[in-house]
C-alpha cells in the first residue's frame, strides 16, 4: 500500500538513503534534506543555486553536491560549508551525479530540457579519488539518474529523453564501455535492488508510475502515481518515491513557477520486496 509520508516540498529530487534516513534535495529551496521514517525532516545543507542540484557521499563520508547550472562539484567540510570539490563549468550544465565502491565520482549533464528531434548532446564525466577528470561517455538523450551494480562492474543512466535505460560496463580505471540497453523504459532518479532490478519512475499507458525493471525491460510491479515521479530511493524494504505535480504541456518556467507558489511535492512509502545493493549506496 501506497502512503504520503511527507508533503509541501517544491520538487523533490536525487533521493539516497543515508544513515536511516531518505535525504533529498528540494529543489526549489536550496534545501537539502534529511526526513525520518516518521516525516520528520531537517535540513542539512542550503546550496547557493537554483536547479538541478543532487547529492551523494565520498567513501569517508562526507557529502557531495552538484550545483548544476553552475557546473560545480560541491563537498560539505564538518563545519558544514560547501567547498568546490571539482570546478566542472567547463563542460557546461550538470544533473545528477552517483559514487562507486572505489570513490570515483560519475557526473552526468549536457541535457536539454527541450531538444531539437534526435538531439543526443547528454555526457558523463569521471572524477577519480586523485582528482583526474575526463569525459567517459556521450551522446545521451538527457542523462538523468544512474546506479552502478554492487560489483562495481556495470553502470547504468536513465536516458529521458530516449525513454531508455542505458548500460555501460565499467573498466578498472573508470571508463566506461559496452554502451547497450539495459532496459526500453524511461526512467529518472533511480535505485538498485538485491535482486539486480532497478526501481524508477516511469509512465505506462495509465499514466505515471513507479516500475520495478528487470534487466531485459521485463516490468516486475507497478507503483501508480497520482503525480509525476522524479526520483525514488530503498531504504531497507521500504521504497521512497518523489513526486510533484509536473505538466508536461507546461514549460519548465512555468512549471517551476506553479510549484513554488503552491507547493505539491510529496514524498510517499510502498513496501518492496527486497532491500537495496549497489550504488548508491544505501
Amino acid at each position: 500500500m501506497t502512503e504520503v509520508l511527507l508533503d509541501g516540498l517544491v520538487i523533490g529530487e536525487s533521493a539516497r538513503w543515508h544513515d536511516g534516513r531518505l535525504w533529498c534535495a528540494n529543489w526549489g529551496t536550496q534545501e537539502i534534506l534529511a526526513i525520518a521514517p516518521d516525516g520528520k525532516r531537517e535540513v542539512m545543507a542550503r546550496v547557493d543555486t537554483t536547479l538541478p542540484f543532487s547529492l551523494d557521499w565520498l567513501p569517508d563520508g562526507r557529502l557531495l553536491v552538484v550545483s548544476g547550472q553552475e557546473g560545480l562539484l560541491l563537498r560539505q567540510e564538518p563545519s558544514g560549508e560547501l567547498v568546490v570539490h571539482a570546478d566542472l563549468s567547463s563542460y557546461g550544465g550538470l544533473n545528477e551525479l552517483v559514487v562507486d565502491g572505489r570513490g570515483n565520482i560519475y557526473v552526468n549533464g549536457g541535457g536539454s530540457f527541450a531538444p531539437a528531434e534526435g538531439e543526443r548532446p547528454g555526457f558523463i564525466l569521471l572524477i577519480t579519488p586523485d582528482g583526474t577528470v575526463r569525459r567517459v561517455a556521450d551522446e545521451l538523450a538527457f542523462p538523468n539518474g544512474m546506479v552502478i551494480t554492487p560489483d562495481n562492474g556495470t553502470l547504468v543512466i536513465a536516458e529521458s529523453f530516449a525513454r531508455t535505460l542505458t548500460a555501460y560496463d565499467v573498466l578498472p580505471d573508470g571508463g566506461l564501455i559496452n554502451r547497450r540497453v539495459w532496459a526500453a523504459h524511461s526512467g529518472d532518479g533511480m535505485c538498485m535492488d538485491a535482486d539486480g532490478a532497478i526501481w524508477t519512475p516511469g509512465f505506462t499507458e495509465a499514466g505515471p508510475s513507479c516500475l520495478r525493471i528487470a534487466e531485459g525491460g521485463e516490468v516486475l510491479e507497478t507503483v501508480p502515481l497520482e503525480h509525476f515521479g522524479f526520483a525514488c530511493a530503498l531504504g531497507g524494504q521500504t521504497l521512497y518515491i518523489l513526486t510533484a505535480d509536473w505538466n508536461l504541456e507546461e514549460s519548465f518556467e512555468d512549471n517551476l513557477n506553479r510549484l513554488l507558489a503552491t507547493p505539491t511535492g510529496r514524498i510517499l512509502t510502498h513496501p518492496a520486496p527486497v532491500t537495496p545493493a549497489g550504488f548508491p549506496r544505501a
